[in-house]
């Protein structure tokens, strides 16, 4: 089967669709409870939420389906520089792939191009697996949250200078 990848900007015709990629994700790994994105309401509206300054979301395309995304946010009270690498999450035929790390890399390029120092996330014990991808690329565990996500649910924080 040939496969046809396309990474490229979130667009307003992608809402539900990456809604439901993320929302069904969560609840493949146990992780759809209080406090995550799961019940965030920002959660249908991705495109309008990525029209802050200093915000940029990828959504990735497989042979002409949306099967998932991932994002730079400039989170609320984080330090100066950092943003923080936000919704990482993709369909399950599409993991194993390899497209979670281009859309990750790809992430932190353009927030490199843009300013940021400093890239800063948050995950769950659920999302084992992203988190092996992130210590493969090089983030490191920090033992408090920084910033003002609103996802009380997550208990675990990395960062990665860029």
């Amino acid at each position: 089967m040939a496969t046809d990848i396309q990474i490229r900007p979130i667009e307003p015709t992608d809402n539900i669709a990456l809604a439901k990629v993320i929302r069904d994700a969560l609840t493949e790994f146990g992780a759809n409870k209080p406090g995550t994105v799961y019940f965030d309401p920002t959660t249908d509206a991705l495109y309008e939420l990525f029209r802050a300054s200093g915000a940029y979301y990828f959504v990735a395309i497989l042979n002409n389906e949306l099967v998932g995304g991932c994002g730079i946010y400039p989170t609320e009270n984080l330090p100066t520089g950092t943003c923080e690498l936000v919704k990482l999450y993709l369909k399950s035929s599409a993991r194993g792939t390899g497209l979670g790390k281009q859309l990750l890399l790809k992430s932190m390029e353009w927030a490199k191009q843009n300013g940021y120092t400093q890239v800063y996330l948050e995950s769950m014990p659920e999302l084992s697996k992203a988190v092996s991808i992130y210590e493969n690329v090089g983030f490191m565990h920090i033992q408090q949250p920084l910033g003002n996500s609103g996802h009380c649910g997550c208990d675990i924080w990395m960062t990665k200078e860029l």
